[in-house]
């Protein structure tokens, strides 16, 4: 578990002012979220080209295509606003 000293040197630099409940509290939420990152570390590693265990990952890849937005939804937009000036919508000075 996390100690008490490293609790209130974490407060301070967050600048937090805790009180003795919010410091126990934060003693055990604390060592929950190490204790979590402590699992994470033990799972196995999936590596391309690499296989550390009987398991094989494949990936698959899909070709880039280039998706032509219709230029129709700008324009019918432009042209419904109520003031235009060549492809852009006039507004009024906020200043």
């Amino acid at each position: 578990m996390i100690s008490k000293e490293e609790v209130l040197g974490i407060a301070k630099l967050a600048r937090l002012e805790l009180s003795e409940k919010e410091v126990e509290k934060m003693q055990k939420d604390l060592s929950s979220i190490l204790d979590y990152f402590n699992l994470l570390k033990k799972a196995p590693k999936f590596t391309k080209g690499k296989q550390e265990d009987k398991t094989q990952i494949e990936t698959t890849t899909r070709e880039d295509k280039i998706i032509e937005k219709p230029a129709s939804l700008a324009n019918n937009l432009v042209q419904s606003a109520p003031d235009t000036q060549e492809r852009y919508i006039k507004v009024k000075n906020i200043f």
